[in-house]
């Protein structure tokens, strides 16, 4: 049974966002929100948890799972970025963007794309997703909480607890925080391609 926290949207309270991350890093996996939508979250090395996250959203080993980070000195641990792209990244972040980038040494074998060996990374702009990076002092293994064959994200904490209850530990509900998934951007390449128009505007990377 997940334990449920309401979680205040601007000022998160310290107490709650440490009880979470203690979770986390025991092993839990958490629904929690960002600036595009809820999300899955779990400690890097989680195998458990990124078996659950599999399972719930019925991925396959091709899905690109993202590293959410609090800054850009985490982000440039696990992700290799040239000067241009980094300034094109730099300008749009914090934000609903996620960017697909050759991963380094750091980031485990199975959380990249097997082929292409790249990594999707971000750094949200949400209060509580922010505490909780600050806090965890390392990026989470994140994912959309998109079901199975449903057209768009749940929005409601309540409605996560009802449906997922037996395979999360912990959601954190600080309302709505909105339906659309962030923008993929990949510059694997070196080039932007737009993967996925969501919450971002993509026209900057047009």
């Amino acid at each position: 049974m997940a334990k449920y926290f309401d979680v205040h949207p601007q000022s998160p309270q310290p107490r709650t966002i440490a009880t979470v991350v203690d979770s986390l890093r025991s092993g839990s996996l958490i629904a929690y929100p960002t600036d595009s939508c809820f999300a899955l979250g779990c400690q890097i090395g989680n195998h458990d948890a990124l078996d659950r996250i599999r399972t719930i959203r019925r991925l396959d080993d091709r899905h690109h799972f993202t590293l959410v980070c609090e800054n850009f000195a985490q982000l440039g641990q696990f992700v290799q970025v040239d000067n241009n792209v980094f300034r094109a990244i730099k300008a749009a972040t914090p934000g609903s963007y996620t960017f697909i980038l050759p991963a380094t040494k750091e980031v485990p074998r199975r959380l990249m794309h097997p082929k292409k060996k790249t990594v999707g990374v971000r750094i949200p702009d949400h209060p509580v997703a922010r505490a909780l990076l600050a806090e965890l002092g390392e990026p989470m293994v994140s994912s959309t909480l998109l079901l199975p064959d449903e057209d768009e994200p749940l929005t409601q904490g309540w409605e996560i607890k009802e449906r997922l209850d037996h395979v999360l530990d912990a959601i954190l509900d600080s309302g709505d925080c909105g339906t659309e998934p962030t923008t993929v951007v990949d510059f694997s390449s070196g080039a932007a391609e737009i993967v996925r128009r969501g919450a971002g505007d993509p026209d900057r990377f047009e």
